[in-house]
């Protein structure tokens, strides 16, 4: 195909003018319409499963790149398509590999969830995932003898934290909706308007 000008870019055909682009678009990652649910487990455990709802939003990308936070152990992960219920392609990788496969913006001292799209985003498309992942830190989520809090800083827009199974909500240091899900426990959820993290902090009692 030398005399066509054009380049097979995963699965589609794409100008050589347009290649420059492509890759620089890539080398960025944007995204919109995120969602995060921490439900925090047993107390003592120190374990919260996160739920991350997202929307890619970077043209031309085949990945999206969702950082492990410094101080946690994440297990138990898995990725979704949302729209079909079918799991996606994932793996972890350094921060170091992140960007040795176009990712510029990694952080080298941070591991990553790279998920593979199930298809490209297009130009002024976007395409959502859900992550789900199990946390392990000492420092966000700790409990006392009949109490747990819950203190992390929380910069994406749209937030909610589930205390565990029997315990009450006593205390959030944010205007926070509260309300009872069908299996009888807490959440609290909250809507970050501005561009800085808020400190959340959730404190519950176990119910007598």
């Amino acid at each position: 195909m030398r005399g066509m000008g054009l380049v097979v870019l995963l699965g589609t055909l794409v100008a050589p003018m347009a290649w420059p682009r492509l890759l620089a678009a890539q080398a960025r990652q944007t995204s919109a319409d995120e969602y995060t649910r921490y439900e925090l487990l047993a107390p003592g455990s120190t374990q919260f499963k996160i739920t991350y709802d997202v929307t890619a939003t970077t043209p031309g990308a085949a990945a999206f790149y969702n950082p492990i936070r410094k101080g946690s152990v994440a297990t138990e992960e898995s990725v979704w398509d949302p729209t079909t219920g079918r799991p996606l392609v994932w793996s972890v990788m350094s921060g170091a590999a992140a960007r040795a496969a176009g990712f510029t913006d990694a952080d080298t001292e941070t591991n990553y969830i790279r998920v593979t799209l199930p298809r490209p985003v297009p130009a002024n498309g976007e395409i959502r995932i859900r992550i789900v992942k199990t946390y392990a830190d000492a420092k966000s989520y700790v409990a006392g003898a009949d109490t747990v809090a819950f203190v992390r800083s929380l910069s994406i827009k749209y937030n909610a934290v589930v205390l565990p199974a029997g315990f009450e909500l006593v205390g959030v240091n944010y205007p926070s909706q509260v309300l009872t899900e069908t299996d009888g426990r807490i959440k609290v959820s909250f809507m970050n308007p501005g561009p800085d993290p808020v400190s959340y902090l959730v404190r519950g009692r176990r119910i007598p």
